[in-house]
Parts: C-alpha cells; sequence; structure tokens
C-alpha cells in the first residue's frame, strides 16, 4: 500500500525562494476520473518554475505587474506543487481508466490542453502552474496527458530532460516559423533547454544551423550538430555572425533570449525572413524599429508551447532514439534552491534536472 503522505516542494506565494520549502507531510494526491497517479521519477527545472514564483509575466497592460502565467486571465492558485515536465511510472488509476496504465512509464505533457476549444493552441494551463506539478513523490495527470516512454537506456533524468517544456516548445517554434530543409536558422540561447532542442530539431528538419551561445558552451552546442557556434558576447556580433554564414542569408531567427538582442537579430535576417520567439530572460521590453520590420518584409512570430500532435511527435521521436538529453546537473528535491540558483547561473549548457524517486538505473 502506498503512502498517504509525500514530500514536496511547495511554493505558498508570490516571491523570492523563501516562498519555496520542501515539505515532508504533503498529502498524496488522488487521481479522478479519467487520471493516473505518477510515482515521480524527476523533473525538469525550467524558467516558468522561477518566473511565476516571482510573477514575472507581467500584464498586457502594465509590464511590471506581478501575474502568473496566464497573466491577467486567472491568478495562480498558492499553495502550488511547481514542477512542469514529470517523468515517472503510474502506480494508481483513476475511475475510467484502464489498469493496463499500471507501470507503465511516461513522460507528461506539460501543457494542459482545453477540451472545450475549436482552436489547436487552446491552453488551459500548465502543471506546475494551474495544476500541481512534478517538484513531488507523486504526482495526478489526465491519461490524456501521457506519453509512454517505451526506450529503456534512458534513464528518468535523461528523459526529463526531454521534456515537453523544451522541446515541444522548440517543435511549434520552428513548424510556426515554417523552416525547411536546406535553409539557414539562427538560434539565439543555443545552450538552454528550448535553445538545446532548437538546435537537434533544426538539423532533423535539414536545416544548417548557426547557434549563439557562451564561449565555454560552444562545444556541447556543436556535438548537438549546429554547423556554427557564434559567441553570443561578441563586440561586433553581427559581423561575427554574417562570418559564420560564409555569404548565406538567414532565414530564421529562433529567440528564446529576447532584450537588447532582439534589435540586431533583426538586421541579420533577410528580406522576407521570419523571427520566432518564445522567451525574454534577456528583457522583455524591446526596441523595435518598424522601417526595419515594414522595408524588409519581415514576420514576428510569437509561439508558446505546442499542440497536442507536439507532443505525441515529441515521444515519437524519444522512443526512436533521435533525440540526445543534455543534463547540465542533477540535484535532489530538497536542494531545489541550489537547483534553481544553478539554473538562473547559467553556467552550464543544458537542462537541471531534479531527482525525486530513486533511479531505476545509475545516470
Amino acid at each position: 500500500m502506498r503512502a498517504s503522505v509525500m514530500r514536496a516542494a511547495v511554493t505558498s506565494g508570490f516571491g523570492g525562494p523563501e516562498r519555496l520549502e520542501v515539505l515532508d507531510d504533503v498529502a498524496v494526491p488522488e487521481p479522478a476520473a479519467g487520471e493516473v497517479l505518477v510515482e515521480v521519477g524527476a523533473c525538469c527545472c525550467n524558467n516558468s518554475d522561477i518566473w511565476l514564483r516571482e510573477g514575472s509575466y507581467g500584464r498586457e497592460d502594465d509590464s511590471q505587474a506581478q501575474a502568473g502565467w496566464l497573466r491577467e486571465v486567472e491568478p495562480p492558485r498558492f499553495p502550488l506543487i511547481q514542477g512542469a515536465d514529470i517523468v515517472g511510472r503510474i502506480v494508481e488509476t483513476g475511475e475510467g481508466v484502464e489498469q493496463g496504465w499500471l507501470g507503465r512509464r511516461v513522460l507528461v505533457d506539460t501543457t494542459l490542453h482545453d477540451a472545450a476549444s475549436t482552436e489547436p493552441y487552446g491552453i488551459a494551463g500548465i502543471f506546475g502552474s494551474e495544476r500541481d506539478g512534478g517538484f513531488a513523490e507523486y504526482a495526478t495527470a489526465p491519461v490524456t496527458s501521457l506519453g509512454v516512454v517505451e526506450v529503456d537506456d534512458l534513464s528518468d533524468v535523461e528523459v526529463a530532460a526531454l521534456g515537453s517544456a523544451s522541446f515541444v516548445t522548440a517543435i511549434r517554434m520552428l513548424k510556426r516559423a515554417r523552416l525547411v530543409e536546406g535553409e539557414l536558422v539562427l538560434i539565439a540561447g543555443a545552450s538552454g533547454g528550448v535553445g538545446s532542442a532548437a538546435v537537434q530539431l533544426g538539423k532533423l528538419r535539414g536545416a544548417q544551423v548557426i547557434a549563439l551561445s557562451d564561449p565555454g558552451k560552444a562545444n556541447t552546442i556543436r556535438d548537438l550538430g549546429a554547423d556554427a557556434v557564434v559567441a553570443s558576447r561578441d563586440l561586433d556580433l553581427p559581423n561575427a555572425v554574417r562570418a559564420a554564414c560564409a555569404g548565406r542569408n538567414i532565414d530564421v531567427v529562433v529567440d528564446v533570449v529576447g532584450g537588447p538582442l532582439f534589435s540586431i537579430l533583426l538586421t541579420l535576417l533577410r528580406p522576407l525572413g521570419r523571427y520566432v520567439t518564445v522567451g525574454a530572460v534577456g528583457g522583455p521590453v524591446v526596441a523595435l524599429d518598424l522601417r526595419t520590420l515594414y522595408l524588409k518584409h519581415l514576420e514576428l512570430l510569437g509561439s508558446t508551447l505546442g499542440t497536442v500532435d507536439d507532443f505525441h511527435q515529441l515521444i515519437a521521436l524519444i522512443n526512436q532514439h533521435k533525440l540526445r538529453p543534455v543534463v547540465a546537473q542533477t540535484f535532489p528535491l530538497e536542494d531545489i534552491h541550489a537547483a534553481q540558483t544553478a539554473f538562473r547561473n547559467k553556467q552550464t549548457a543544458g537542462n537541471i534536472v531534479i531527482r525525486i524517486a530513486r533511479e531505476r538505473r545509475d545516470n
């Protein structure tokens, strides 16, 4: 019989690290109808964990306002267990769920899709925001949010590093930008979770990939398939990028950074080029010269998470061994504060993963 209480990292409200506390007496959730209970093996850290806790999403009418992921639509429900990329095994099923799910290892889709929506981007929320997530020993999830991990040569930590928050986001970004074989894509922020995913996925699409990253992370990015890596802090970044492109024009920019880099990236795009963004870690408010936009006929695209089909595509790629997990560091749940500090410092390429349950093989 399973325990009735569990360890969990609980966020009590907007604020600093003091709002995040690891507790030993949190009630194990009960799966509702159509849901399963997952014994969590690992959960990947993401920007959303920190931004939500800090209330850093702002509102459309006030970029400095404290707000959660859904901004002015609905505030987060605190106390909350965060953690969007859940990997583990199913130990219990709710009403209406076939018993055949028991024991299966699954990756949970980060996105809570709105079943009532007719739009492909109908998003009701995400795990770790509108619903408790994976920084706990157990988590519940709708059976419709599950992807079965069939490969047995990847640990839970490694599967978490291939999680939906990074890879489904990158899959959707490249689809939004309509990146096709033979095109040249410039990826800003290529050493993080989404950026490194975009490098791999861009190569799978047959594109030539130029990556922006810190020099100390360049070897890792090259190992993922990047054709060239340019130092993101190069004092003459435009010319450094042009040299790496060897005379070719940039068709697509994938940007997970934002901030002052935004206007530079637009100048590097060819006429009719496409720019797609999913992040603002470098700053959410940017300068835009409208003349650059209209004289070059550029497309500016925003993207967030992905669709159900995108998630199924990710699961297929994992089970076909077409993706490489990049794990920068791992931490036990009780060291989640240190994990988030390491995540923010971004000293190494790849993902920071929280180890929850005993791994089923050594990492």
